[in-house]
């Protein structure tokens, strides 16, 4: 039986062929595995593929266990987790320092940044973890970065769109993307990739007189599902609204719970998933609540404050809830 191999795993299967690094190796057998046909004429190589993929797995274990310390490795922390991405000189240490108030080592000099920093931006009563990146080029990725940004919940490209090459930046930065499979820009992105709506363009600078042609000219290039923000550390243009930004693309909504007869706690929400139910919100709280949950009330959502709602009702961003046991 043939197999009729898409193009997409083609494409995929040629990645395989030019990774030079076992994460990219690995990243490129679970997507040749995420779109090969599945019918009987391919069960042998999807066997074989199955068993490649758990050897590099394995090797990939073995050697986090046998390192030490591993400096592109990230602790996640908060609400989600932001990656920012760009050629050197772009001001992403800027921005992360202005987002979040980290100390981190701002200069004028290309690669000022040589391992990832994170640090904590506030937004409302929550937070999310940015994470500043070294600096990619077309000739140069770190290694170990394509890890970050693959894991990270969304991207943030960054762009100097106070500089004659913003364009080039832009291109090329999309491209390191593209070849890393980090970004996919045409199909449908698998558990190791995003698509456009997982990154924004962030056009620095955007405060100087020339930016706004250089600005116009970066909309035209975007690919199509991505949005940009113009913003500006050294006036605070759209800062705040990029701290929004970045709230929404995470997907994630703040629930709040009460016990009966007292005022709800509204220090510390709970963050879910966007979509998440009441049971969710149960079983977040204490995995025996999946059983013993009876019932629950909604201030917010609901069509009034207070109805009791079944276990699959969904919550909405800034819900109350009192759960019954």
């Amino acid at each position: 039986m043939p197999a009729n191999l898409t193009p997409q795993y083609h494409q995929a299967e040629e990645a395989y062929k030019k990774a030079a690094t076992l994460e990219d190796k690995i990243a490129a057998l679970e997507e040749m595995l995420a779109v090969i046909p599945k019918h009987k004429g391919t069960e042998k190589l999807q066997a074989d593929l199955k068993k490649r993929l758990s050897k590099l797995r394995a090797e990939g274990e073995k050697k986090s266990s046998a390192s030490r310390f591993d400096p592109f490795k990230i602790e996640r922390q908060g609400a989600g987790q932001a990656a920012l991405v760009g050629l050197p000189n772009t001001g992403k240490s800027s921005l992360v320092a202005a987002l979040t108030r980290a100390k981190l080592k701002v200069a004028d000099y290309p690669f000022t940044t040589t391992l990832p920093f994170a640090g904590m931006m506030p937004y409302e009563d929550i937070s999310f973890q940015l994470v500043d990146t070294p600096p990619v080029t077309a000739a140069s990725v770190p290694p170990g970065l394509t890890g970050i940004l693959r894991s990270a919940d969304l991207l943030l490209l960054v762009v100097d769109a106070g500089s004659d090459d913003c364009l080039q930046q832009l291109e090329e930065c999309l491209d390191v993307l593209t070849q890393k499979r980090v970004l996919v820009t045409e199909g449908i992105p698998q558990k190791n990739s995003k698509g456009p709506e997982r990154c924004l363009l962030v056009a620095g600078k955007c405060d100087l007189p020339e930016s706004a042609d250089r600005i116009a000219l970066l909309q035209e290039m975007l690919p199509a599902g991505m949005e940009m923000l113009p913003v500006s550390t050294a006036s605070g243009h759209n800062l705040e609204a990029l701290r929004k930004k970045i709230f929404h693309m995470a997907g994630v909504i703040r629930v709040y719970t009460k016990v009966p007869g007292r005022q709800p706690d509204m220090s510390k929400p709970f963050v879910l998933p966007g979509g998440s139910t009441v049971l969710d919100l149960a079983v977040s709280i204490h995995k025996d609540f999946y059983h013993s949950l009876k019932s629950a009330r909604i201030w917010g959502s609901a069509r009034f404050d207070g109805q009791s709602v079944p276990k699959d009702y969904v919550l909405q961003d800034k819900d109350i809830v009192e759960l019954h046991v």
